[in-house]
């Protein structure tokens, strides 16, 4: 089994998602700006939920040690939002991602809890290259993307998925 890390800066804490997590992803990702920028994940149940965690963040914990993490803020214990480096088909270099629950938007997490996690697995796993995409919409996205350090290279699809993505490398 892979030792997994909590995470934390002053305000934050980056803690490894598991099944206990259920309710707050299946908050997040039913948020409408999740679904708008991100996707629809069809999360409908608790069980989805748990479903989802299981089959997508355990697995790649497991295998290579990180992946998704739950962002706490310090203050209160509040679960605000997700970080994560993701090895996906059809790209070769893990990729960056970050969702957060609306009301926690633009106040500075982001940056924080992002670069927090990419100079971890930077450190810890040698991933001194990381990607990210967005939707060309996600404007808030795209300036967090590039205040980690990461440039607009191309647009890209996933595979299997017509919309074209904006992708990013550092």
């Amino acid at each position: 089994m892979v030792k997994k890390y909590i995470l934390q800066t002053e305000r934050l804490i980056l803690k490894p998602a598991d099944i206990n997590d259920s309710e707050f992803f299946l908050k997040l990702y039913n948020e409408p700006l999740f679904i708008k920028f991100i996707g629809d994940r069809n999360l409908k149940t608790i069980a989805d939920a748990e479903n989802y965690i299981t089959e997508k963040f355990l697995p790649q914990f497991e295998k290579l040690g990180f992946g998704n993490y739950v962002i706490i803020r310090k203050s209160d214990g509040e679960k605000i939002g997700a970080v994560g480096v993701f090895v996906r088909d059809g790209f070769e270099i893990p990729d960056i991602g970050f969702s957060f629950l609306e009301i926690y938007h633009n106040k500075g997490f982001g940056f924080e809890a992002a670069n927090l996690l990419k100079n971890y697995v930077s450190e810890k796993f040698n991933l001194k290259k990381l990607s990210a995409i967005t939707t060309t919409d996600n404007i808030s996205s795209q300036k967090l993307i590039e205040k980690l350090g990461l440039k607009y290279l191309k647009m890209v699809e996933f595979p299997g998925d017509e919309v074209l993505l904006r992708y990013y490398e550092n």
